[in-house]
């Protein structure tokens, strides 16, 4: 008697779909670093003799979130164990399906790096998304953080300092230029003088921390 054995298929970053580890990553990097539309990216596929429609990039994007979402997890625990936070916030365009334009959403960025006090923990960055820029966002991304705060002017932030969980840094009341002189007191020596409240240029750079709308 004869019969068919079939071997179980490979594992796969994305279940059941064909989008391999080298594949689906660029796809992300594309989109989210060099600000590559997925339509573009479908019709270069398609220039190649490779036909992968937009939603089947969507889902890729989507799936690749899910994949990483413990990876986002540890990096808020890790960011939100530490002393002392940086906070700021930026605009970014967000699709706006069926208006044929963009809506400005939020980047909320925590910063944590004790390197300039001498510290070797590790620094790390957590991206928050959210649609609009109310206050009620940072009082949720910090509810269980209690420390020191550097923040700008923003009305956002105020309200934190009001319950006694957090503690105002002096730099935070300062423009970041001047932020950097004021606290070269701490500086390591082996450490960079860049105080890093004042480095938030950089915050762009991880944006795989964060999950915003396609």
């Amino acid at each position: 008697m004869s019969r068919v054995v079939e071997a179980p298929a490979p594992s796969r970053p994305i279940e059941r779909g064909l989008a391999g580890p080298g594949c689906w990553p660029m796809c992300w990097f594309r989109n989210s670093q060099i600000h590559l539309p997925l339509y573009r990216q479908s019709e270069i596929y398609a220039r190649q003799g490779v036909e992968i429609e937009r939603s089947t990039l969507a889902g890729w994007v989507g799936g690749a979130s899910e994949l990483l979402a413990p990876l986002i997890d540890a990096i808020q625990k890790h960011v939100l164990a530490g002393a002392k936070l940086h906070a700021d916030d930026t605009p970014m365009p967000v699709l706006a399906p069926g208006s044929g334009k963009t809506k400005t959403g939020r980047l909320w960025t925590y910063v944590r790096d004790d390197r300039p006090a001498g510290e070797d923990t590790a620094p790390a960055v957590w991206f928050a998304y959210s649609e609009d820029r109310k206050g009620e966002h940072p009082r949720q991304h910090l509810k269980n953080f209690k420390g020191g705060l550097q923040a700008d002017a923003y009305a956002g932030f105020h309200h934190l300092y009001g319950d006694g969980a957090f503690m105002k840094s002096r730099a935070g009341r300062m423009h970041a230029a001047s932020s950097t002189r004021s606290m070269s007191s701490t500086h390591h020596p082996q450490q960079p003088r860049l105080w890093p409240g004042s480095a938030l240029s950089t915050r762009l750079k991880m944006r795989c921390a964060a999950s915003p709308p396609i």
